[in-house]
């Protein structure tokens, strides 16, 4: 079956700015993401710099990875910061008891995440252990990374680093609500303004303290945290960013679905689970609207994505998951939400880069091949809103359901970079029904179009080690522009970008 959509989009009324930092990432000490997946070390066989596998660093320098965030996660609760740096061989080796109880031995720490964000051309978001450090240990933490000049920044030069890094992301915490301290709203509020405190600026790197918010629909704590945190304090602005965690969990926490197979139904309950996201990042930023109407303080969705049962002979708690084009969607979905809500929400990152939940890329073990998920193909797509300004979008879709919970079959978004071009992305929720698009783009008649789709006649293809391709981006065919109308069919279960120069 067919089913109609009709969009306009006001190419000359462009709106706010859509933040890079939207489309971040996420790297926790967690299964095989950091150790066998980023870094191999600098005496592997796969081609690498200073220990950082160079394919993959390539991979996410081509999505433009604008932050990523690290060292967790549950285990920034855990983490000293003093045990990554100095000689590798003098480090501490310590267990990790979130994931698995292995022993991690600090081959990664400070320097070397700092210099893999370098390598790639991000900011680095960093995670602060509020759980179970201390205000000093947090304060130093940020000294050793940032002073120009004294005892811990010749400290950082005897370790081989003598300019500063100059990293002004920075979070206070991490789930404190759970694995992070399992921690009452009011008092993480005040726990918080007393680490806080001590994650002071530096020259040519201006902090921005980002706390830990809200565990899904819990409006409580964001609340108290708004109430609490978010206006100055004798000069001092406490509260830079509010955090919001949310994963798409395909039969719950006690029964997780498998990445595949799975049927429409299966597919329907992603995509309504997906759509929740639109309902928390509203009510939350009502909350936070009442407090702070100017919008000062972003709200950060710094961990999300599909979270489903691990693949079958893999260590449970290493969470590695394959994908289809039902992630790439799911994505597609997220972003839309994100870049409707970009007045408030200004940071976001996808859990987690490799080999871990929705990644955009997974490794063999020990060094072997590397394959690019679904999900990488999605933000390629989205690049182009990096920075640009979005552009309303009225929308006509039908609605699809799932155990009366509705989702759109087609959910939108459109900008306009600077330099004129206008991208418009799009995806298909429903698995079995394509889509005949009507758009009216008004504002830019003469341009030449180019789109693209990520689609899979089986919805349920991956890409492997062996077909690394299978579920890829390709032109999508029959599109047409005439004037400022453009129409084009829009396949089952897809991601569309349309770009107009």
């Amino acid at each position: 079956m067919t089913n109609r959509a009709k969009l306009h989009i006001a190419a000359n009324q462009p709106g706010p700015v859509i933040s890079r930092h939207l489309f971040g990432h996420f790297a926790e000490h967690l299964g095989r993401c950091i150790y066998d997946g980023l870094w191999v070390g600098e005496d592997a066989k796969v081609p690498n710099v200073r220990g950082w596998r160079s394919d993959l660093v390539a991979a996410l320098r081509e999505i433009k990875i604008p932050n990523l965030r690290w060292p967790g996660g549950c285990y920034a609760d855990d983490y000293f910061w003093r045990d990554g740096i100095g000689p590798r061989s003098q480090r501490p080796r310590r267990v990790n008891a979130h994931w698995g109880s292995v022993i991690d031995d600090n081959a990664v720490g400070t320097h070397e995440f700092l210099d893999l964000c370098e390598q790639l051309g991000c900011a680095p978001y960093l995670a602060l252990n509020l759980g179970s450090g201390s205000p000093r240990e947090m304060r130093e933490w940020v000294e050793y990374v940032n002073a120009p000049a004294g005892t811990l920044a010749d400290e950082r030069a005897t370790n081989g680093r003598k300019e500063p890094w100059h990293v002004t992301l920075w979070g206070v915490g991490n789930e404190n609500w759970g694995c992070g301290g399992h921690m009452r709203p009011e008092y993480y509020a005040d726990e918080y303004r007393r680490y806080a405190t001590y994650v002071q600026d530096y020259p040519n790197a201006k902090s921005l303290r980002m706390a830990c918010g809200p565990n899904e629909d819990d409006y409580h704590w964001t609340e108290v945290m708004m109430r609490e945190c978010a206006q100055p304090l004798y000069g001092f602005d406490p509260m830079n960013g509010l955090s919001l965690h949310y994963y798409t969990l395909p039969g719950g926490w006690a029964n997780k679905a498998q990445a595949t197979p799975f049927d429409h139904n299966g597919w329907n309950e992603v995509m309504a689970l997906g759509w929740r996201m639109d309902e928390l990042v509203r009510k939350h930023s009502a909350i936070m609207d009442r407090a702070d109407p100017e919008k000062k303080v972003a709200l950060l969705v710094d961990e999300w994505g599909a979270w489903y049962g691990v693949e079958k002979g893999t260590n449970p708690r290493f969470l590695y998951q394959q994908q289809t084009v039902r992630d790439a969607v799911l994505a597609a979905l997220n972003l839309n939400i994100f870049i409707d809500n970009c007045e408030r929400v200004r940071f976001a990152n996808l859990a987690q880069v490799v080999n871990v939940l929705q990644s955009v890329a997974l490794t063999e073990p020990d060094g072997g091949r590397m394959v690019l998920t679904p999900t990488w193909d999605v933000f390629k797509l989205y690049a182009a809103h990096h920075e640009a300004r979005r552009l309303p979008v009225k929308i006509e879709t039908p609605q699809l359901s799932h155990e009366n919970k509705c989702f759109p079959q087609v959910s939108a978004t459109a900008s306009l970079a600077a330099d004129g071009s206008v991208t418009v992305t799009l995806c298909n929720t429903d698995p079995a029904n394509e889509v005949d698009m009507d758009l009216t783009l008004a504002g830019i008649a003469g341009r030449k179009l180019t789109a693209q789709v990520l689609s899979s006649p089986e919805l349920t293809a991956c890409n492997s080690f062996d077909q690394p391709r299978t579920v890829t981006t390709r032109t999508l065919e029959g599109a047409s522009m005439d004037g400022d109308h453009v129409t084009a069919v829009i396949p089952p279960g897809s991601v569309v970008s349309l770009q107009f120069k």
